[in-house]
């Protein structure tokens, strides 16, 4: 039997929890904001808003491939995620500046320190734990309550924030977040150094190449990724090029390593790999959030409340609010399936969590039918964010969890940014999906949206992508049983 001192978590994921929740603030802040910024302010116009804002969040997830093999190989977790962090904050300033070109300046910054700093924190999540520690799948839950709760007071803090005093005024606050976020992770260093440690400490900083050392390389490197970032956001069909090629690369490193390691290493690297594919689903559908749901609110969704209406940028706090309200009821729930031998095989969980984000996406049928002047009731989000939370839940911190336990340890930060890798794919089809919903006009410049056109397109497109999903989920469940032998015993 465990005692409560043997379920007591490492006091470093306390640490890493409120340094992720800084920094989610931080992204999920500007993130709230973009769209309606890009829409409205620069009046872009809905596919180009679309295209940047499925190209920035794209960017944002494939750059922890490049960012976790700089841990693994050069800096060690620590100075990755610090590095990272004081180049989140730049980039929130930058934004602040307040033109289109100074805009994508910012999130170019912005998308560099994310690399270095997302694939790292959770690495060291899971170099909290022993190999077979049955707290480990607790511990990231609890980790991804600390993302949520950042996410929860980006979506209302900022949010509103930029609703009443302008974006700019939510784009600095992202970036203060991002600082305290950076001052509570060099404070707390010595919970976590054992598990952040160069590869070579001795030699980090000394010159290798002339005067300079790794260490000032990889500086000089990730400055002169910036304006190559700046020109894939400017040229964003080039962005998906970028993507798939990284992609190719990626998989083959992950199929050639499981080559190396034996047929049972292989075998991982292929359940892995199929799970990759089933995450892009997912989220593709999920990241809607950010894109063409808010819009969906800002145009067809009666947000009032009693006097007070609510900012469409702020119905994005559903999300993070029902993963804290959630989260720790899922946390205790798989340690104790766990425990009992009763736990679901991870694939089981995928699917069950793909096949709830669909049925999130069926709620638009209950709630169109109850639209007053082509506005549908704010409760329409409350339910769809529900299920797509709890589909999250069963999806979302097990995948984290499943990368640490799948990969050798030597390549958990690559593999990480694998993961990310697929979220990033996602993220772009994301943005080509929610085209499907866009105006003719946009609303931007002073146009109108014909209400009820724009809500029997919504109406359209959702219910088709809940159909599609909910199919989906159900063959990931019946194949369950497949994918998990190629695990080997790992759950």
């Amino acid at each position: 039997m465990n005692t409560n001192a043997e379920l007591a978590h490492p006091r470093g994921l306390w640490i890493l929890f409120a340094s992720e929740m800084w920094e989610r603030f931080c992204y999920y802040g500007m993130r709230a904001l973009l769209l309606l910024y890009l829409v409205k302010s620069l009046a872009l116009g809905d596919e180009k808003g679309f295209a940047v804002y499925g190209a920035y969040t794209a960017l944002v997830y494939v750059m922890p491939v490049l960012g976790g093999r700089i841990a693994d190989q050069i800096l060690g977790s620590r100075l990755a995620v610090l590095l990272g962090g004081i180049l989140m904050a730049i980039g929130e300033f930058v934004i602040v500046g307040g033109s289109e070109m100074l805009l994508f300046w910012g999130m170019a910054i912005i998308i560099v320190g994310n690399g270095l700093f997302k694939p790292n924190i959770s690495t060291m999540v899971g170099k909290l734990y022993a190999d077979g520690d049955v707290r480990r799948d607790s511990g990231f839950t609890i980790f991804y309550i600390g993302i949520n709760l950042g996410a929860l007071l980006a979506t209302t803090v900022c949010a509103e924030v930029g609703n009443i005093y302008g974006a700019r005024a939510g784009f600095a606050l992202a970036g203060v977040g991002m600082l305290l976020g950076v001052l509570i992770f060099q404070l707390g260093g010595r919970h976590y150094s054992h598990v952040s440690a160069p590869p070579s400490p001795e030699t980090l900083h000394s010159p290798k190449w002339g005067p300079l050392s790794p260490f000032s390389l990889v500086v000089l490197g990730c400055l002169a990724l910036v304006p190559v970032l700046y020109f894939l956001l400017r040229n964003t069909e080039i962005a998906g090029y970028v993507l798939l090629a990284v992609a190719v690369y990626v998989l083959g490193s992950l199929i050639a390593r499981g080559i190396k390691d034996g047929r049972v290493q292989l075998d991982k690297m292929f359940g892995f790999i199929i799970l990759m594919l089933f995450n892009v689903v997912f989220w593709a559908c999920f990241e809607q959030a950010g894109s063409s749901l808010t819009l969906f609110a800002d145009r067809n969704v009666n947000r009032l409340i009693g006097g007070w209406e609510m900012g469409a940028a702020t119905t994005q706090f559903f999300n993070p609010a029902y993963i804290l309200l959630f989260g720790s009821l899922f946390s205790i729930m798989w340690v104790r399936l766990q425990q009992s031998g009763r736990d679901f095989s991870i694939p089981m969980k995928f699917g069950l969590g793909i096949l709830q984000l669909g049925l999130g996406y069926l709620v638009i049928l209950l709630a169109a039918p109850l639209a007053v002047n082509y506005q549908v009731p704010l409760w329409t989000l409350a339910l769809l964010y529900m299920l797509h939370t709890t589909g999250e839940l069963f999806l979302s911190p097990i995948g984290l969890s499943m990368v640490t336990k799948l990969v050798p340890k030597d390549m958990t930060a690559t593999a990480m940014g694998a993961w990310f890798l697929s979220i990033a794919g996602a993220n772009y089809a994301a943005g080509m999906i929610a085209k499907l919903t866009g105006s003719e006009h946009g609303g931007g410049d002073g146009e109108t949206i014909d209400a009820a056109a724009s809500l029997a397109t919504y109406v359209d497109v959702y219910s088709t992508m809940g159909w599609v999903t909910v199919g989906i989920g159900l063959f990931l469940v019946v194949l369950s049983p497949l994918v998990n032998k190629l695990f080997h015993g790992i759950r």
